[in-house]
């Protein structure tokens, strides 16, 4: 009787580890400043790199986004072009990055992100884009939008080669895994907007 109880016992906490394990999404640490190097630049990676994937073009910032081969940030251009920096882009992905220029990277919390010195002027509001160009000394915020995420990360180049490596500092400001419940259909990068169909009423 107690052998069968404890081996009822040993399942249980096996399935409950199991689980745990299954649930370990390998996310980021909060506003804790570390270091990357991201070299080549991806669209320049020879044919055998390219044939690997993302490699160390790449920025993933959780255990899910390298299992689901989705980088968080791009160290992206073309051969002998100028080099950006890019977000999550496939499918309806949305992110947005924004060139904070030489401002100290410690000194960016999530508010900052948006307006360094925090004073209400136009002029001074961050200006977020698709793409923004790599620019040594330069601190970036990105914001990432995607079908499963949503992230603010913020990162300084300290070194830069063209075409070649960057060496970044960051800092994971915000993070989330979401679940979808529900989405209007029809989504198209290239859609026009149409009139509204005239509903009567009788």
């Amino acid at each position: 009787m107690k052998t069968g109880l404890l081996l009822v016992l040993l399942l249980v906490l096996s399935g409950a580890t199991a689980a745990q394990q299954k649930t370990d999404l390998g996310l980021p640490e909060l506003n804790v400043v570390k270091t990357a190097v991201l070299s080549p630049i991806f669209g320049c990676s020879s044919t055998v790199d390219f044939r690997k994937g993302y490699g160390e073009t790449a920025l993933f910032l959780s255990g899910y986004s390298r299992e689901m081969n989705s980088p968080d940030l791009l160290f992206e251009g073309a051969c002998q072009s100028e080099d950006y920096f890019a977000g999550p882009r496939a499918g309806d992905d949305m992110s947005l990055v924004a060139d904070l220029g030489d401002v100290p990277l410690d000194q960016v919390s999530s508010s900052r992100a948006f307006n360094f010195k925090r004073v209400h002027s136009f002029d001074l509001y961050s200006r977020f884009a698709q793409e923004a160009r790599v620019q040594s000394q330069h601190t970036y915020a990105l914001l990432i939008n995607t079908r499963d995420l949503r992230a603010l990360l913020v990162f300084r180049v300290e070194d830069y080669q063209p075409n070649s490596k960057v060496s970044l500092t960051y800092a994971v400001r915000d993070y989330q895994l979401l679940q979808v419940k529900g989405e209007s259909k029809g989504f198209d990068w290239e859609a026009e907007n149409r009139a509204a169909e005239t509903q009567w009423v009788f």
